[in-house]
């Protein structure tokens, strides 16, 4: 059996004193879909940030592929040096609620930026591979827009590409769908799930709960600061056994019809 990809060991975060998480264990595995579910302030959003350390772990130790990323201080604080962030957030992409396009530059410039500044790609290979992105994800044509030009499933899209050039071995999407019209979001969920059918290795915190019985498999669900249930889809959403993870799915059922 191969070694997991990434591997979260003890994770903690607390704010101002007031704990998010504690002693987050997960394993991640090449091909993984794993779909971060819970309500409202249960810590989603910051765990995926503290994968990519855009959020500093208080405790615990982040692996990828088998490497330790940042070293434990005296105090027990982690510490990361620049270099390992970078090859860190190389290697882990991530994809944003609120897209983080930069508004001066193209599209493709978008895409490409990272490929030029992190990467040292010529200008030219760059946009080349960022129209290819682009292409994946259905937005060749929009290259030499600007992003005030697109609409919010188009931006989300760019992001998406953008995050591909950058050829990293895990995607984390951060609520991708949550700041887009209804009619916007299957255009979003559809590259994704373009993407599990690659195989791709993606952690993806949601609330779109029958996109992530279809594309996960693995559910992680959150509550009481820490992981409160975890299994495959089946196990999860069909047949919850704990109380918290039940009244959760209830309250997104109530008014299915």
């Amino acid at each position: 059996m191969s070694s997991p990809i990434l591997q979260l060991n003890g994770l903690a975060k607390s704010f101002g004193g007031i704990e998010v998480f504690r002693n987050i264990d997960l394993e991640v595995n090449a091909g993984d879909r794993i779909a971060i579910l819970g309500a409202s302030g249960s810590g989603k959003s910051t765990l995926l940030r503290c994968v990519n350390v855009l959020e500093t772990p208080n405790s615990g130790e982040i692996a990828v592929d088998g490497k330790t990323v940042g070293s434990k201080q005296r105090s027990g604080a982690l510490k990361y040096t620049e270099r390992e962030l970078c090859t860190l957030r190389q290697k882990v992409g991530m994809v944003f609620q609120q897209f983080n396009l930069f508004p001066h530059m193209t599209v493709a410039n978008n895409v490409a930026e990272g490929l030029k500044v992190v990467k040292g790609i010529a200008s030219d290979k760059a946009r080349g591979r960022a129209v290819s992105e682009l292409q994946r994800v259905g937005l060749a044509e929009k290259a030499d827009e600007f992003p005030s030009r697109l609409s919010g499933g188009q931006k989300q899209r760019v992001a998406i590409a953008r995050a591909l050039a950058m050829d990293p071995e895990i995607l984390l999407f951060d609520e991708p769908t949550s700041a887009l019209d209804p009619a916007l979001v299957g255009e979003v969920l559809s590259v994704i799930e373009q993407l599990a059918n690659e195989g791709r290795t993606m952690l993806l915190v949601t609330h779109e709960i029958g996109f992530a019985y279809h594309m996960a498999t693995r559910i992680v669900f959150l509550a009481e600061g820490g992981i409160y249930e975890t299994g495959t889809p089946d196990d999860v959403l069909k047949n919850p056994k704990r109380p918290l993870t039940q009244q959760f799915l209830a309250d997104h059922q109530r008014f299915h019809f």
